[in-house]
This record gives structure tokens, C-alpha cells and sequence, in this order.
């Protein structure tokens, strides 16, 4: 790659994340640490408005603007087969989202590039989620991301029916299973409910916030300490 070409890279990459580090730029960019260090420093004497520090991380600074970015025939691929994919998988108010997203993108590329990408030969048939379940985790996903309880009734692997308030925290994808992590107010802890084996789900009115102990991080700082626990286990 032309030093010219990285250094376009570098601020593509570092304007699309909220804090980039050297060792992820390295990384995607196959160089050395030192020389994002170099390129960076060069940037910023050029008068790109990069902020931030070795060890720490850079973001792009307020003000700085560059062409559309245009894609290569893979990048138009990838995003082509990561739409086909999603849309399988997602709930309907996403997918739909995706399908526009996608159109936009499609729109600005040069022709050949257009159909390059629209040709490709990967599909995803529809065997996702069904409409129930996808309905069910746009409900989850919207109280998630709205901070609203909501009480659910459910049915677990042996076939028992309960009946939860629960504080949605996130919605996690495994490969063929959307799982919903929460803090569940019956029970006073956290829990995790397969979207597809929620029966009913509504949206209550009360709100909740972070609380100590009941966060998305402090669930993550929890099983990364029952893992590390395992994995000491003779």
C-alpha cells in the first residue's frame, strides 16, 4: 500500500470509530505501531485534526470533512452479503433499515462496481427467525435501547411457563439463536431469555437506569470471573 493510500486509510478508519487505537490501525493495516505513530504525527502536521495520544487512542476532530467515501467491488460485496444475511436474522424494523442503507450505498457507486456487487452468488434463504420471533425481539431491542422494563411470559427448555419483569439489557446473536440478556425482577438477578421461546412481551411504562450491579458491564464483569474460575479448575 502507497504511503499516500495509508494515510487516507488511517483517517477513514479513525473517523468511523468513537476511539481508535495504534495497535488496532497496525493491525488493519499490517505496519508497525511506530509507523502509525510517524503517519499520525505527520497528519497532524499537515493540519488533519487528529486528537489524541500514543497509548491512549485518536478520534477525528470536530470540523474536518472528507469526499463520500466510495467502496472497492469487496467492500460493495461484503455489505451486499452482510444485508442478505441480516435480514434473515434481524428483526423487521432493522432489516428494513438495512435493505435502505444498502440502496443508498448501491446508488453512489460507479457502475461496474454496482453490478459487480449485485451479482454476487451468496444468499441466505429464509429460514431465520419466524415473523412471531422477530417481532418479539424488535419489541425486546426497542425497550432496550428506550430503557424500559418490560413483562414477558415465557417458556423454558422444559416446557415451563413464567412470567417476568425484566430491565432488557441487550440482545445477543449466536448463530441461530437471538438470547436476551436482563436483570430479572422476580428472581433479583441477572438472566437470559431465547427470544424465541418468549410468548408474549409488553413494553411497561416505567423506566429504568443504571444501577450498580444490575448494568450490562457488571453481567460481562460476571462471567468473565465464572470463566477465569473454570479455567483455573485442575
Amino acid at each position: 500500500m502507497r504511503r499516500a493510500d495509508r494515510l487516507f486509510h488511517i483517517i477513514q478508519l479513525i473517523r468511523g470509530r468513537r476511539l481508535t487505537t495504534a495497535a488496532f490501525l497496525a493491525d488493519r493495516l499490517e505496519v508497525s505501531e511506530r509507523t502509525i505513530y510517524r503517519d499520525i504525527a505527520d497528519l497532524q502536521h499537515q493540519g488533519v485534526p487528529v486528537d489524541g495520544a500514543a497509548g491512549v487512542g485518536y478520534r477525528l476532530g470536530a470540523g474536518f470533512d472528507l469526499p463520500p467515501m466510495m467502496f472497492t467491488q469487496d467492500e460493495a460485496k461484503a455489505l451486499v452479503a452482510a444485508v442478505r444475511m441480516a435480514q434473515v436474522w434481524l428483526d423487521p424494523a432493522l432489516s428494513i433499515a438495512t435493505q435502505d442503507a444498502l440502496g443508498k450505498i448501491l446508488s453512489v457507486l460507479p457502475a461496474e462496481a454496482r453490478a459487480a456487487a449485485e451479482a454476487l452468488v451468496v444468499f441466505a434463504p429464509p429460514v431465520g427467525l419466524g415473523p412471531v420471533a422477530q417481532r418479539v425481539l424488535q419489541s425486546l431491542r426497542e425497550a432496550a435501547q428506550s430503557r424500559h422494563k418490560v413483562f414477558i411470559q415465557y417458556r423454558d427448555l422444559s416446557e415451563q411457563a413464567t412470567e417476568r419483569t425484566i430491565r432488557p439489557l441487550g440482545c445477543f446473536y449466536w448463530g441461530r439463536v437471538w438470547t436476551l440478556a436482563a436483570w430479572c425482577e422476580t428472581r433479583e438477578d441477572f438472566r437470559s431469555f431465547r427470544v424465541d421461546r418468549v410468548t408474549y412481551v409488553r413494553q411497561l411504562e416505567a423506566r429504568f437506569r443504571d444501577e450498580p450491579g444490575r448494568t450490562l458491564a457488571d453481567l460481562a464483569r460476571q462471567d468473565q470471573a465464572r470463566h477465569a474460575a473454570c479455567n483455573k479448575k485442575p
